[in-house]
């Protein structure tokens, strides 16, 4: 038995927001939790870096909205025990032709919720937002709790509190070893520890992790092109206009989005939310940055619906995503070691998500109240890897 103080109660492998948020949650349970990190901090190589994203409460899903409100429940409680502001309310805008069935769907789960939001007819999108060019006469819904999250500002906030609170974040340190049982044996580049449970919230490197372990989720990982865009006139797109962030759907298999300028000045974000399947370790490589046609999708749009803006990126970055087939997270206990608990394939519902579901985590892995998650699949007679059992909030 190892001794109590080389002893973890959890290990938290991935400094991203899921993993912040989940050894935050635990240190404020007096949990003795250590959060390992492969890269130094801070970086850019995963998916919780950069300086915003959005928040919303609109969704496809009733769930997901009804989680939401705990979402800025949370931001706002950290926001006061940072004592710095996290997150600013501009309004969501979706935009889409009046037939789009997700533009219904999201417009009765809002009233569903009792969420405030207008509905915007063409002419009155023209009046409110003079240089928003409506090419097919489409219509708006405006989420008014929708607005931008300062993503660095939040996660530079929740490592922080994480060490206040008596957790220990080692960064630099990638893990190249986990031997699971009792206690499960995690070893890094540096040297070995032991705990009673593992995290892993590894992002695009979560399979890599679990391979040794017997088991691989279905997760696309995903390299985005992030673009901002130069304003003609600085400021007639950011939020001193009271610009709003905005979701178009239907133009393309995905939607584009887009936030007020701020982040740089007289720049604004537009992207497209899909991108090119690329290794995380091979990110960088020419052939992974050889298919641009995401940028020239964007560049087409903001020239056809944003006259304000020069149709040029001025600036890209990249980012990496990790997603399930249905676009919806995973989170479960591995099927054979119940103190090894995966959370994964969180980018299609944002940073938003991550206190409130760091509830769901099951209590035998984390010793935190919690909910059971579903039990992953048998390993078959063939012997081939099982995929673990997705938790989802709404199956459709």
């Amino acid at each position: 038995m190892a001794a109590q103080k080389d002893l973890w109660d959890a290990i938290v492998i991935g400094a991203g927001i899921q993993g912040c948020f989940t050894a935050y949650h635990l240190a404020k349970h007096r949990k003795r939790v250590l959060l390992l990190e492969q890269f130094f901090l801070p970086h850019s190589r995963g998916s919780s870096h950069g300086q915003s994203r959005i928040i919303r409460k609109a969704y496809l899903e009733d769930f997901y909205t009804q989680m939401m409100h705990e979402c800025y429940q949370i931001w706002a409680q950290l926001e006061h025990e940072a004592g710095t502001q996290l997150h600013r309310q501009t309004g969501l805008l979706l935009l889409g032709m009046k037939e789009n069935q997700e533009l219904k769907t999201i417009q009765a789960s809002l009233s569903r919720q009792r969420v405030e939001h207008q509905c915007l007819s063409s002419e009155e999108l023209k009046q409110r937002f003079p240089n928003i060019r409506l090419t097919r006469g489409e219509v708006g819904l405006l989420d008014n709790s929708g607005g931008v999250l300062y993503a660095y500002k939040a996660l530079r906030a929740l490592q922080d509190a994480v060490r206040q609170l008596g957790g220990i974040v080692h960064d630099g340190e990638k893990v190249v070893e986990i031997n699971p049982g009792l206690l499960v044996k995690v070893k890094t580049t540096t040297r070995s520890y032991q705990a009673k449970s593992l995290v892993i919230t590894a992002g695009p490197w979560t399979n890599q992790l679990l391979r040794p372990l017997g088991i691989e989720l279905p997760l696309q990982t995903l390299r985005i092109n992030v673009c901002y865009w130069r304003e003609r006139v600085p400021g007639s797109y950011g939020v001193s206009q009271a610009f709003p962030c905005f979701l178009w759907l239907g133009l393309y298999p995905h939607h584009l989005y887009g936030l007020p300028a701020g982040e740089y000045p007289g720049l604004m974000k537009v992207s497209y939310h899909h991108g090119n399947h690329a290794d995380p370790e091979e990110r960088d490589c020419p052939t992974a940055r050889a298919d641009i046609r995401d940028v020239q999708i964007v560049s087409s749009f903001v020239r056809d619906h944003f006259p304000d803006l020069k149709p040029e990126p001025a600036v890209m970055e990249s980012c990496m995503y990790t997603n399930t087939p249905d676009e919806h997270f995973i989170l479960d206990r591995h099927p054979k070691y119940d103190n090894i608990v995966i959370g994964a394939g969180f980018s299609a519902v944002s940073q938003a998500w991550a206190k409130p579901t760091f509830d769901l985590w099951p209590e035998a892995s984390l010793l935190c109240t919690g909910v059971d998650c579903t039990d992953g699949e048998d390993v078959s007679d063939e012997g081939s890897i099982p995929e673990m059992s997705s938790f989802f909030f709404c199956l459709t």
